[in-house]
């Protein structure tokens, strides 16, 4: 291995041990000597522990393994920040893959652009029923302001952890928050669009697995996160004073989307509210999104049903 790694890659792994051999292996296929590789247990119940425990025997020096009680993703990453060296850091989740080749990728591209602070890829999603599509990052805007628009606002970019890689100066001003147990990644991308140079492959970095228990499909989560999200995205200091005229806009948009992440869950009591909230914060936009008002009549005339 690379005394300075280019890549650090890091599995934050919470009671996914079932699917971590798959995870670890994907990258420990991939070629060069240039990386590493942590896998960091976050307060495991399951078989997480002896599963890291027989991969790191089988895989040492290339493996290591850190194990630490349950503190949530965004710590687990941010612990792995302080525990690598790479200049790019890469965050697979345990229960997905790295492509084969992936990381040769990476390498063209921050050789074509040796200043870059993020390079993102297409990936696949496999859901449970063995249904795959294929997913690319989107247009990206060379303007920061109409880069962070669209990224949050017309759900036409498209990034995954897993086929991501950013430069560790990036979280020297951006860490992930450790009091947001969902939709940790927002911000960091939201800062990333609107203060750093970006590039964009087509190829697929990483295999994103689907399924019953995954923590992004997690409606319980996501509402605990609630409004904090809008709060710690336009963090003062962080984020470019030009920036904040986008944050009214954001709150509708947020409340928006936890009614609809309530409404799919069948919490009935909490959509009402988000979207009660949303119109409040503004009625027209609120009105005018049609899929979200057809949802909400349907809530009050009785008519959904999980």
């Amino acid at each position: 291995m690379a005394e300075t790694p280019l890549f650090s890659i890091v599995i934050p792994c919470c009671n996914y041990g079932h699917w971590l051999p798959r995870a670890v292996n994907s990258v420990l296929a991939q070629d060069g000597s240039d990386w590493e590789l942590l896998v960091i247990n976050d307060g495991s119940t399951d078989t997480t522990d002896a599963v890291a425990t027989e991969l790191l025997h089988q895989h040492q020096p290339r493996l290591r393994y850190l194990a630490q009680a349950n503190r949530g993703v965004a710590a687990t990453r941010n612990r792995g920040i302080d525990a690598t060296t790479g200049r790019y850091l890469i965050f697979l989740d345990a229960d997905d893959e790295m492509t084969p080749g992936a990381l040769g990728v990476y390498r063209e591209v921050i050789a074509r652009h040796p200043g870059v602070d993020m390079v993102a890829g297409g990936y696949r999603v496999v859901d449970a029923d063995g249904r795959e599509r294929r997913r690319q990052v989107g247009s990206l805007p060379r303007s920061p302001r109409r880069r962070l628009q669209r990224y949050l606002f017309t759900k036409k970019l498209h990034f995954s952890n897993g086929a991501v890689a950013i430069r560790r100066e990036v979280f020297a001003v951006r860490r992930y928050p450790e009091h947001l147990r969902a939709v940790e990644d927002i911000p960091v991308f939201a800062y990333l669009m609107a203060c750093r140079q970006l590039a964009v492959t087509p190829a697929p970095l990483a295999i994103i697995h689907r399924h019953a228990g995954s923590l992004r499909h997690n409606a319980g989560q996501a509402a605990a996160a609630g409004m904090a999200l809008v709060d710690e995205l336009f963090r003062p200091g962080v984020m470019p004073d030009w920036a904040v005229v986008y944050r009214a806009a954001y709150e509708t948009q947020r409340c928006l989307s936890l009614f609809r992440t309530c409404y799919l869950a069948g919490e009935r009591n909490n959509a009402l509210g988000f979207y009660h909230r949303a119109l409040r914060e503004d009625p027209v936009r609120t009105l005018s999104r049609w899929s979200y008002l057809r949802k909400y009549l349907s809530l009050r005339l009785g008519l959904h049903r999980r």
